[in-house]
């Protein structure tokens, strides 16, 4: 009788270990690794949504779940090790400059996440993609990460008391009078001296420790900065009160307003995806030699869908995580990896009583450092070459310095094409810029007469 072969094992022949150079114990704590680096997220984004009015206990699971579905479908379709979750960034804009700015209704505001989704999706299965990519020019993407990571820095550290209104310098710092101020001067020091040590899950830690010392630390109304959970351990809730809440016709009636704020988060999803795609990819020596990306359209398809469903539990845009490098530098190669980390994001839904009394001390430093890596791309300005200098330098001043990203984006958009027609250089303004200037003046005329 002729020797018989082995049984090939699950985990193989979904997820061609070997064909990797993998294993899957190798995997899996690559996914833990991951996991460590980016379940900030959990008490970050309920940390920054619920200003929106959304209830927080909600949105930790609608976090945790469209974490799970858009790692797992990443892991089954696109079988690289790319975590997804939500985005930093369009949970900010979403929060402080489309409902609190501008008034949308928390409800308006996850439809136009969900519309996103759609046209990502529309973009990403078709050639689109690639002429967005060629046609928004480098310094416009620049601006918007770098005005966006600097608004970031702001919003975290206004929330947490360090950076309070003055009537004459307009903000100052918070007086160390205040305990609560001084935790989190504590954090804003020790959280980067965790990062730069290569602490694993740095940013969890660091939030962890803060709100463990909060316990101890008296804040406002006489109770401490931390308040005590209810349970340490419970079974996850349904998310009633943001499930299935989205309000398409909000959207359908006031479209004007909508667009500037439908271009950011299109741009947001497709250059945040592209550029973690491509660093992940390239660490992890997945790319073809002519530098493609494998199952490309899987991935930005995982980031689309997952950006549809996740409104639909009622969170913002959800996208590949950067932080999905230290997997693959901890040995991750493919969607198993990826899997491990959806897994783990699961057994998080258990701890969501201690993730809702999480309080901005503790997520502060967090969102600082996330903001600084934000702005890395200023690091690429040429400042002798005005035409890149100036649109990149007024979209962040501007954005900072009036909370309101969409008026930044204007302006940098607007000196962008009058810089270039000054300097000869008409011709590289593409239609898609054009056409954002006229997004814009509307946007402009109709919030100035009407809103």
């Amino acid at each position: 009788m002729p020797d018989m072969m082995p049984p090939t094992p699950p985990a193989e022949r979904m997820f061609k270990l070997r064909a990797r150079n993998s294993s899957l114990r190798q995997e899996i704590i690559a996914g833990a690794t991951t996991f460590a680096a980016m379940a900030y997220i959990i008490a970050v984004n309920p940390a920054i949504m619920s200003g929106t009015g959304m209830d927080r206990g909600d949105l930790v699971i609608a976090t945790a779940i469209a974490a799970i579905f858009g790692s797992v479908l990443m892991a089954l379709w696109a079988n690289l090790p790319l975590a997804v979750a939500p985005a930093m960034g369009s949970n900010v804009v979403l929060t402080f400059v489309v409902v609190k700015q501008m008034g949308v209704p928390w409800q308006g505001a996850l439809a136009m996440v969900a519309v996103t989704g759609i046209i990502f999706l529309v973009l990403s299965l078709s050639r689109l993609r690639e002429k967005v990519a060629r046609d928004v020019p480098e310094v416009l993407k620049i601006g918007i990460q770098a005005g966006v990571g600097t608004l970031i820095v702001f919003i975290g550290l206004r929330g947490a008391g360090f950076v309070v209104a003055n009537p004459n310098t307009l903000v100052a710092m918070g007086s160390l009078a205040k305990p609560s101020v001084l935790l989190t001067l504590f954090g804003l020091l020790l959280t980067p001296v965790l990062v730069v040590r290569r602490i694993p899950g740095a940013l969890i830690l660091s939030i962890v420790v803060l709100t463990v010392i909060g316990l101890f630390v008296p804040g406002a109304n006489g109770q401490m900065v931390t308040r005590m959970p209810a349970a340490i351990i419970a079974l996850p809730r349904w998310p009633s009160g943001t499930f299935g809440q989205l309000d398409f016709g909000w959207l359908a009636g006031h479209i004007l307003v909508a667009l500037p704020i439908l271009f950011y988060f299109v741009c947001a999803e497709f250059f945040s995806t592209l550029g973690t795609v491509i660093g992940v990819t390239g660490a992890a020596g997945l790319r073809a030699p002519d530098g493609s990306i494998p199952n490309a359209t899987a991935v930005f398809a995982t980031d689309a869908l997952s950006s549809i469903v996740g409104p639909v539990f009622g969170t913002s845009v959800v996208t590949a995580y950067i932080e999905s490098v230290t997997g693959v530098q901890a040995g991750g190669r493919t969607g198993l990896t990826a899997l491990t980390v959806a897994v783990l994001f699961a057994l998080s839904l258990f701890l969501w009583p201690v993730f809702v009394i999480v309080p901005p001390q503790a997520t502060a430093p967090a969102l600082v450092l996330v903001g600084i890596l934000m702005m890395q791309g200023l690091a690429r300005i040429d400042f002798a070459d005005f035409a890149n200098a100036v649109p990149i330098v007024l979209t962040l001043l501007v954005t900072v310095l009036t909370g309101n990203l969409i008026n930044g984006m204007a302006l940098g958009t607007f000196s962008f094409v009058l810089v270039s027609l000054a300097a000869g250089r008409g011709r590289e303004i593409s239609a898609v810029v054009w056409g954002l200037c006229g997004v814009f003046v509307a946007f402009w005329a109709v919030t100035t007469l009407v809103m």
